[in-house]
């Protein structure tokens, strides 16, 4: 694993780790170990360099929101009176659990942000009464998402 800039080169090895690590993270060092063919010493030694390098960045367990009653999810454009408002603007959206990303970007929004809601009441509650009253939001453009259909990490 050469640094190079920002970029991390990998060998195949790691790319075997890193693929069977993306469809269980709970799988066993040694079970890897014995697909790979390498000892599990050394998995641990890899894994703690590509912890080191970035490329690993955790492991987290995926919790189903719609078996704790979030069914809606929705996109949200937010236009803010100036750009300069932009920290202080974020620093109100974390303030809302419902908020599950927040992207600065290009195009016609200051900010993309991704909710999830219990239902589309709990939607408008959210737009009208935590969103939209954050000082230097001039306004929101919302995008209900109707089915998620790709989800995945990059392909390595």
């Amino acid at each position: 694993m050469k640094s190079k800039d920002k970029n991390v080169s990998i060998d195949g090895i790691d790319k075997k780790i890193l693929r069977t690590l993306m469809e269980d993270a709970r799988i066993p060092i040694l079970e890897i170990a014995r697909n790979v063919d390498i000892s599990g010493a050394a998995i641990h030694q890899r894994l703690r360099k590509l912890e080191k390098s970035g490329i690993i960045s955790g492991s987290k367990f995926v919790i189903n929101p719609k078996m704790l009653g979030y069914e809606t999810v929705a996109f949200i454009g937010v236009y803010l009176d100036k750009a300069i408002q932009n920290p202080e603007a974020i620093k109100q959206l974390k303030k809302v659990p419902e908020v599950l990303e927040c992207h600065y970007t290009t195009g016609n929004w200051n900010v993309l942000i991704k909710i999830l809601c219990k239902d589309n009441a709990h939607l408008m509650h959210l737009l009208n009464n935590e969103i939209q009253t954050i000082s230097g939001v001039s306004r929101t453009e919302t995008f209900i998402s109707l089915d998620q259909q790709i989800d995945r990490q990059i392909t390595i």
